[in-house]
């Protein structure tokens, strides 16, 4: 059986380890990015990484994939705009160096279009005609899917809906993950470093005043992006990733609500709100079906 390394580089761990061809994930592991070294530090990491799994692989290794921030070009597997979060990584060329080094084929694709990829093959939009997945993080990323296949726009920059415009700022500064962290941290005048996603939803479950008044001010703003998203692409369903989703019990109800609000009820109707599946191993499976979709089997 067939096996591929597949590398999920993310802006603060890098997830790798080896798929089979039936997308079973046969080895794990991970490492911290160091994101602020920027992107030769990244790449040399990378290039170590497959070195490393290489030489721990019994059976020869078909491909690599990789699911990464940033805008990506997927012909030339390379970065060509990001985020001051990962300095000098645009210009980064994955797929030139890796081939170039292990004469294996790689591939390269932006990690919120691989976890819509994977939500599709084995998730939350199985079998869907048009989707839309949404990664609500640090910032807020977004793909959509026609049919399985990622649109990725004229210029590969497709559902960058982070940057869409909203009371004059964007979806993202005002609905993040990270957003609600500094906020709830600033209202309690208490440091950030107290505070993550999971503690003010605990301390949300206990009534907590100040912890329910940021979550339901990041769904509202969650609700209005979500709805214009919805008035330009009607899609079937909406599906939402990223390590604050995992409170699907608490904020379904919520984010139903609020998308109904805005949104007019005919495509409510007919939209579906879903939580992703796929978890922590959606930028893995994602950069190998990715890679899959690239290479006509043999």
């Amino acid at each position: 059986m067939k096996k591929y390394i597949s590398i999920d580089i993310g802006g603060t761990a890098i997830k790798y380890g080896v798929i089979q061809e039936d997308a079973e994930i046969v080895l794990k592991k991970s490492m911290p990015t160091e994101a602020w070294k920027g992107g030769p530090s990244i790449l040399e990491k990378v290039v170590n990484i497959v070195r490393e799994l290489l030489e721990v692989t019994e059976h020869q290794i078909s491909g690599i994939c990789i699911s990464t921030a940033g805008m990506v070009d997927t012909i030339k597997g390379s970065i060509f705009y990001a985020a001051p979060l990962i300095p000098n990584y645009a210009g980064t060329e994955f797929k030139k160096v890796l081939e170039e080094t292990f004469h294996i084929p790689c591939e390269v694709e932006n990690d919120v279009n691989c976890a819509g990829l994977a939500e599709y093959k084995n998730g939350a939009a199985k079998g869907s005609k048009v989707a839309v997945m949404l990664t609500i993080g640090t910032g807020i990323g977004g793909c959509i899917l026609l049919n399985g296949e990622v649109f990725h726009g004229f210029s590969n920059s497709a559902c960058e809906v982070g940057y869409m415009h909203m009371e004059e700022s964007d979806f993202q500064t005002l609905g993040a993950a990270s957003i609600l962290t500094k906020k709830v941290a600033k209202w309690k005048n208490e440091p950030e470093e107290e505070w993550n996603g999971y503690h003010i939803f605990e301390e949300a479950k206990k009534g907590d005043a100040l912890c329910l008044q940021a979550i339901d001010e990041m769904v509202e703003v969650l609700g209005k992006g979500i709805s214009n998203i919805c008035y330009v692409l009607n899609p079937e369903v909406v599906v939402l990733g990223g390590g604050i989703m995992a409170q699907e019990a608490f904020l379904k109800a919520k984010i139903e609500n609020a998308v109904k609000t805005y949104l007019v009820s005919s495509i409510e109707e007919h939209t579906k709100i879903r939580f992703a599946e796929n978890q922590n191993d959606a930028g893995m499976l994602g950069a190998f079906y990715h890679f899959c979709g690239r290479h006509v089997k043999e």
